[in-house]
């Protein structure tokens, strides 16, 4: 039987080609012989009980000026697919969160979801980091403005950022003395009606934001640390980062070891933890990158790695 495997992803037309680690796991499928769908977010909709796609056959190959093609749309039963990889990008909003619904429908007719919906709607990215206490830096999510300025005195150097935030955005250093911080914390939380994240700041972020790939709770040998530009202290790659490859140390491996049982627990096939110094900072679980970057640095294929985990569940 020949698998078939969806995607739900944004415009494939738009993406990066040479950092896009979705194209490497298409490319891989492929390579099993395995068939391709293509759909974006508003491609998936429900009628009388059953969640359906509005896909469109595809094929991905490396060639920087060709890189997909499609065949005609087809209205299927997302259950008619193997597996389905959910790999569209935040903003985390209510569109997303609809979609895991219809995608959870599909996983209850014997779809296989990567990663799998509720999961993915209960892990935010910041907050799920938080239950490993032992692995993390002095940490605390609050809105209240009282709370965050204690913290603030108590560890000196801090980061501030939104729970909802990606590549870098909104992301603050400061300190309790810093005349900005009142209307930094008035910002983040919107005057006290939301919920925002404050870090001690790490100072080994100079040798980069290192983002280790999960695959079923088993780390990749190598991280790709991203190095912050000069004058930035964010390494996120967005921000004008550079990525640094870099073989595991004992701590990083500790470090996955400890996520790694509720990674699994949680049908989080593909995760991205990201490390900072000797702690964890976040856990990726919509859409982790920087395959491209670890393939090309030392000659593996991630996205191989992946596909004979999804095969092997599929068994």
């Amino acid at each position: 039987m020949t698998i078939k495997l969806g995607v739900v992803m944004d415009p494939i037309e738009s993406i990066s080609y040479t950092k896009d680690s979705t194209l490497a796991m298409l490319v891989a499928a492929q390579k099993k012989g395995w068939e391709l769908f293509y759909m974006q977010q508003e491609d998936l909709y429900q009628s009388e009980g059953t969640a359906y796609g509005s896909m469109r056959p595809l094929e991905a190959r490396y060639n920087p000026e060709d890189w997909y093609s499609m065949g005609e749309r087809q209205e299927r039963p997302l259950a008619d697919l193997n597996v389905i990889l959910m790999r569209k990008d935040p903003p985390f909003d209510m569109e997303f969160i609809y979609s895991t619904y219809l995608l959870e429908q599909a996983e209850q007719q014997g779809s296989l979801i990567v990663n799998k919906p509720q999961s993915i709607r209960d892990c935010n990215e910041k907050m799920f980091a938080t239950l490993f206490p032992q692995c993390t830096p002095p940490v605390m999510v609050a809105r209240s403005a009282r709370l965050l300025q204690e913290f603030a005195e108590t560890h000196g150097d801090v980061v501030l950022k939104p729970l909802d935030g990606m590549g870098g955005s909104s992301i603050f250093r400061t300190s309790a003395s810093d005349q900005n911080f009142n209307v930094i914390v008035e910002t983040l939380t919107n005057h006290g009606q939301q919920q925002a994240m404050i870090q001690k700041y790490i100072p080994e972020i100079t040798d980069g934001d290192k983002r280790i790939l999960l695959i079923d709770g088993e780390p990749v040998p190598y991280a790709l640390a991203r190095i912050p530009k000069d004058g930035e202290f964010r390494g996120n790659l967005a921000a004008g980062g550079t990525g640094a490859g870099r073989e595991l140390s004992e701590r990083d491996r500790w470090i996955a070891s400890q996520v790694a049982p509720a990674v699994k627990e949680k049908g989080l096939l593909f995760v991205g933890l990201d490390v900072i110094g000797d702690y964890l900072t976040e856990i990726n679980v919509t859409s982790p990158t920087c395959i491209r970057q670890l393939d090309d640095q030392f000659g593996i294929s991630i996205g191989d790695m992946l596909m004979d985990k999804i095969e092997e569940k599929l068994s």
